[in-house]
């Protein structure tokens, strides 16, 4: 068996499961935020539920439109706060969040070998923990809030190997977004995508979390890696109860492996409008930029500031663009504070967000206009992703968005740092 079929071999009471096979399983964390859990909530009262199955595994965080932008947002956060007051849930109000997938990672909330379902379809970020993670829909979360476990087809798994190693202002992002582009979009539908090789064993826990969050860009049901030394240490003062870690047997069977030299993979920019329109930073030409996002639950860590921060020290960002910095949560926000990044970013023209997601769906805090062109560091850029349907997204690593906010134009980091 893989590891995702005997994560959820364990949460089904099986001794074996098969791709393919129908099964019940049992969740060890229920998620949503302030758009979905309002849908889950209604429809939990209406399947005639009075209390969840257990208030620690239910977690809600008030991320997507919050701080509350205008009424109706106001009323969403209000429905899920009340609701999470009444039923004892873990809850992270506005001050003490962040982005929720940032933010469950850092408090402890997820560990290996769990299950994890949210009412969002980047919860897959915890795969990178060597959990099994997966978005569902709001209907589907208010049975789990209820019944503790999900009705669901066991995937397919197709194994990625990365080989050698990374150059200069390579990511996580870029590997992923290369895989995306080789595979497209729908490249692993329903499937999990199975992470390995030398390149992966040395990408920091940062970069896993990218790539497990992205693995739903190519259609697939769960992003996963193997848990390793940096994988335990991220969780040494985190973890506060007993994880199981799964390996997939030498003799699993995987629909596919796909196999990539991770060495000559450069920087990748994904073009309007799909994350899987990508092209090495060296094919871009002149394309003249309005906005730069750094920060989302795919690249807001500690890890991708300092990259940005790198870059923005001592120089500014160019005076027709306007350059937005969220922090994942507030952890990471007071790490970047104590390290001067923030102050790095404010001198060099940046605005400093607090944690929310903000622009990265159109929400607020970087909404575009018609005509408006953006690179941002977020996980997708679907027509109107960030506001009007006549805009651009752009998606790259916080290295190339730093490089493009300080030139204007989309730049490669080698044009600001020299090599």
């Amino acid at each position: 068996m893989t590891l995702t079929d005997k994560i959820l071999a364990a949460h089904s009471g099986k001794e074996k499961v098969s791709p393919g096979e129908f099964i019940n399983v049992r969740a060890d964390l229920v998620l949503a935020n302030d758009i979905t859990a309002p849908l889950a909530i209604n429809e939990f009262w209406r399947l005639g539920a009075r209390q969840v199955f257990n208030s620690q595994k239910v977690v809600m965080v008030p991320d997507h439109f919050c701080p509350s932008k205008d009424i109706p947002s106001a009323e969403q956060a209000k429905m899920m706060r009340e609701f999470a007051r009444e039923q004892g849930l873990v809850y992270f109000e506005v001050g003490r969040m962040g982005i929720e997938h940032v933010l469950l990672p850092e408090r402890g909330l997820v560990l290996p070998g769990e299950v994890v379902v949210g009412a969002d379809s980047h919860t897959c970020t915890y795969g990178a923990l060597g959990a099994f993670a997966t978005g569902m829909g709001s209907t589907d979360i208010a049975v789990a809030m209820a019944a503790g476990e999900i009705w669901m087809k066991v995937p397919e798994a197709i194994k990625f190997i990365y080989h050698g190693k990374l150059g200069n202002w390579v990511g996580g992002k870029d590997l992923i977004l290369y895989t995306i582009g080789d595979i497209g979009v729908d490249g692993a539908l329903y499937s999990t995508m199975e992470f390995a090789g030398e390149a992966i064993e040395a990408l920091p826990m940062d970069g896993r979390f990218t790539m497990a969050n992205m693995a739903i860009e190519a259609g697939a049901k769960a992003g996963v890696f193997h848990v390793d030394g940096k994988t335990q240490e991220y969780l040494q003062h985190r973890a506060t109860r007993p994880y199981k870690m799964y390996e997939s047997d030498g003799d699993a069977k995987y629909t596919k492996v796909i196999e990539y030299d991770a060495s000559k993979i450069e920087p990748q920019v994904a073009f309007p409008h799909l994350p899987s329109n990508t092209k090495s930073i060296n094919e871009i030409g002149d394309i003249k930029l309005d906005q730069v996002v750094i920060g989302s639950c795919t690249n807001g860590r500690l890890g991708d500031l300092r990259l940005a921060a790198k870059l923005l020290k001592g120089r500014q960002v160019h005076p027709e663009l306007r350059c937005i910095i969220i922090p994942g949560s507030q952890e990471v926000y007071l790490g970047a504070l104590k390290e001067g990044l923030i102050e790095i970013f404010i001198r060099a023209g940046a605005a400093v967000s607090t944690p929310t997601c903000g622009p990265c769906l159109g929400g607020h805090m970087g909404v575009l206009a018609a005509g408006e062109r953006c690179l941002s560091t977020t996980n997708r850029n679907f027509v109107g992703r960030m506001g009007s349907p006549q805009s651009e997204v752009y998606l790259a690593n916080p290295a190339v968005a730093a490089a493009s906010a300080i030139m204007g134009r989309i730049a490669s980091p080698e044009e600001i740092s020299g090599h």
